[in-house]
């Protein structure tokens, strides 16, 4: 099965011989990939609702899975049970629902070890939730389909000391790798940035946008310090 880069950059990280839970798992490319490829020994893929998991079980019929995939439906983790897995996949979600759902579940979470994350929007939300709740970022990815660049976190329980707020925006790992979208990565996020700053100018009289104003300018700063670090 050939997958897209962005699931494909999933999977990278999933152990071998490990037993997966893909959370929202939509289609379930990725708990079939892992079994087609024998990375995985078992996966449990979950959704919110029978329906949404009908073209899962299509496929897992289609590839005769069903003895390595089972599916279940519930919100977030509450489908999986303490210790049942050792890796969870919780990707194509907004950062701060993956939040919602790791907050929701912190001591189960404590049974699992591996965490492969990937936000669409509000990763610096999700890696200041990870940092604040006791979750080591081991790792990041990036990868670009349709002018789109995707953030992919892998973490663990853990602690780890973040030196400065702009490595929850661009993260530390991503920068000590040089990764090769990374100058891209940020360059788009100093046009949004400049984009807000113009959206801005025509509202200066008032203290809320001026402290926004100043706000954006200070990052700005920030991400070309990083730029002269690549």
């Amino acid at each position: 099965m050939k997958l897209s880069k962005r699931l494909q950059s999933l999977i990278n990280y999933v152990p071998q011989n490990s037993i997966v839970a893909d959370i929202g798992t939509d289609h379930g490319y990725v708990p079939c990939a892992l079994i087609e490829n024998g990375i995985s020994k078992y996966v449990i893929a979950t959704d919110v609702s029978q329906n949404s998991l009908s073209k899962t079980t299509e496929l897992i019929d289609t590839k005769l899975f069903k003895d390595k995939i089972t599916t279940r439906v519930g919100n977030g983790l509450e489908p999986i049970k303490p210790f049942e897995v050792d890796t969870v996949i919780i990707a194509g979600m907004g950062g701060t629902l993956i939040s919602e759902i790791l907050n929701q579940n912190l001591k189960k979470a404590d049974t699992y070890i591996n965490f492969i994350l990937q936000p669409m929007v509000a990763s610096t939300e999700l890696r200041i939730f990870l940092n604040n709740n006791g979750f080591e970022i081991i790792d990041e990815d990036l990868v670009e389909e349709d002018d789109f660049i995707y953030e992919i976190i892998f973490a663990k329980r853990g602690l780890e000391f973040i030196g400065d707020d702009i490595y929850f925006e661009i993260s530390n790992k991503l920068i000590n790798k040089k990764h090769h979208l990374l100058e891209k990565f940020i360059s788009k996020k100093i046009e949004q940035c400049i984009d807000v700053k113009k959206e801005l100018e025509d509202h200066l009289y008032s203290q809320k946008a001026n402290e926004r104003y100043d706000e954006i300018e200070h990052k700005i700063l920030k991400y070309k310090e990083v730029l002269k670090c690549l």
